[in-house]
Order: structure tokens, then C-alpha cells, then sequence
């Protein structure tokens, strides 16, 4: 029986965990050493991380931050931000990380899909399709990129099934106008991309209180939810939003408190 899994998102622009509302920055959370610590002992089941920085100028540190969480973290690790090429996703998964996310090249470029599909395997790689409502397209919907500012005309169910058959693992759905704004994940556009779609597939934006995650698997027909501001409101969070997820009755991983040993000296310094 599949169990439905719990994922932290943590967002990273010029080295440090930022919150965002419609896909803009807004206030600084902090380090991502101390958010994945937290995590780590939460019951979360996987985190993923992504560098949001307008330039390319923190990559180096980006990946220095990888590297240093992977030796902190025991939860499956996804990474992701500015991928082109599958030279990235080398660096990536050199550092620790599991799986790599992909969003607005592959849009652009469609086959980058299969060529790191094909060095890595599918397992390796999801698929992060943000998307905005769009009357004029069949689904109602149709994908963004570049941080939700750039239109691509293409229609979010049809890229959809285009990422998997190009060798997408995972799809992660995420809505622009949902982003940190508190009103719960966009379940039709969930539901239609899960229904259309035989890989796994993750939701993610807005969530304002865990009933939103239990919405998301049961009316949804997401596989995992994914969160990221309401993460860093309310202490032990991750464990409550599982422990709510259990008590409607879903089948998830046991809300337990892990004890892990961290090290003590981190080569990475937050900024």
C-alpha cells in the first residue's frame, strides 16, 4: 500500500532561506543548517532544497551548501536551481544530493529531461512545473518559467505527460497564484495533473494549515505534499502536519522524533 509522503521545502536566494509569496522573496528566514537540523528530527520524510538567487553568482556556495547538508541529513535530499545541462546535476549529486528538480529549462528544452534521465535514471530527477490559470488553454492552465515571469504558451496537462514520456520520475505542481498565499494548494490543478499522469506527483503552494495537506492527497490525488513558509511558523511542524495526516487516516511514515548526530564544525558558513 503507498504510503503518502511529507516534504520540507526550503528556498535559497543569496545564501539564506527566504520565504516567498507569488514566487518573490519576501523576508529571510535564516540558515538552511539550522531549518534541515529542525527537519531532521521532525518526521519529515524528504527535503527539498532550491537556490533562487537572480544570478549565478551563489551557485559556488550553493553546492557548498549541499554538500555540508547531505552530511546532516538522513531524509532523501532533492536539489535543484539552474540546471541547463547535466554538468549541474553531476555537481549536485557529487555533493549528496538523491534527486535533482528541474523547472524552466526543462521547459525550454524538453529532451534535458531524457539526457539526465538517461545518465542518472528517472528515479533521479522531478519535474517542477509551475502554473498559472489560463482560460485559453484546453486545461485551464498553462506553465510559467523563470519564477513564474515568463510565459511558455505550452498547456500544463500536455507538458505534463511530455515530462514523462521524456523520463520524469516525479512531477511537482506548484501554482503561481497559490504561492505563500494562504489559501491552500490549487486542487484542480493538482487533481488534473495527477489523474493524467502515472508517475508520482508532488503538490505544492499555499498551505495554510495541515488540512490542506490531507485536501491535497484526498482530494488531490497527490502522492506527497510539499510545503514551505508554514514550515518555519510553528515549532515541531513537521511532526504536527504528519500527525494530522495520520489522524485522518492516511498511510504515511510514524510522526516519530528521530535523534541524529550532527557535526559540529560545518565547512559551510551562513551568511
Amino acid at each position: 500500500m503507498i504510503k503518502y509522503r511529507l516534504i520540507a521545502v526550503l528556498l535559497i536566494y543569496d545564501g539564506a532561506v527566504v520565504q516567498t509569496r507569488h514566487f518573490q522573496a519576501t523576508n529571510i528566514v535564516g540558515s538552511a543548517l539550522t531549518a534541515v537540523d529542525f527537519f531532521n528530527t521532525w518526521a519529515v520524510d524528504e527535503i527539498i532544497i532550491v537556490e533562487i538567487s537572480r544570478t549565478a553568482e551563489y551557485l559556488d556556495s550553493f553546492v557548498g551548501i549541499v554538500e555540508e547538508l547531505s552530511r546532516r541529513c538522513f531524509v532523501p535530499l532533492t536539489v535543484g536551481g539552474k540546471i541547463k545541462g547535466t554538468d549541474l546535476v553531476r555537481k549536485f549529486t557529487l555533493a549528496g544530493a538523491d534527486k535533482v528538480v528541474i523547472n524552466s529549462q526543462a521547459a525550454r528544452d524538453p529532451d534535458l529531461i531524457t539526457r539526465i534521465a538517461d545518465r542518472f535514471g528517472s528515479q533521479c530527477l522531478v519535474v517542477s512545473i509551475d502554473s498559472r490559470q489560463n482560460p485559453d488553454m484546453a486545461s485551464g492552465y498553462e506553465v510559467m518559467i523563470d519564477q513564474g515571469r515568463t510565459r511558455t504558451f505550452l498547456d500544463t496537462l500536455e507538458y505534463a505527460l511530455l515530462a514523462q514520456k521524456k523520463g520524469a520520475g516525479e512531477i511537482m505542481v506548484n501554482s503561481i497564484e497559490r504561492d505563500g498565499d494562504k489559501r491552500g494548494y490549487d486542487l484542480e490543478l493538482i487533481r488534473k495533473v495527477a489523474d493524467s499522469v502515472t508517475i508520482p506527483v508532488i503538490a505544492m503552494g499555499g498551505v495554510r494549515e495541515w488540512d490542506d495537506m490531507v485536501n491535497g492527497i484526498i482530494d488531490g490525488h497527490a502522492n506527497a505534499v510539499a510545503a514551505g513558509n508554514i514550515f518555519h511558523y510553528f515549532e515541531h511542524s513537521t511532526k504536527k502536519a504528519k500527525e494530522h495526516l495520520v489522524k485522518a487516516g492516511l498511510n504515511v511514515r510514524p510522526p516519530t522524533f528521530f535523534k541524529v548526530n550532527i557535526p559540529r564544525r560545518p565547512k559551510y558558513k551562513p551568511f
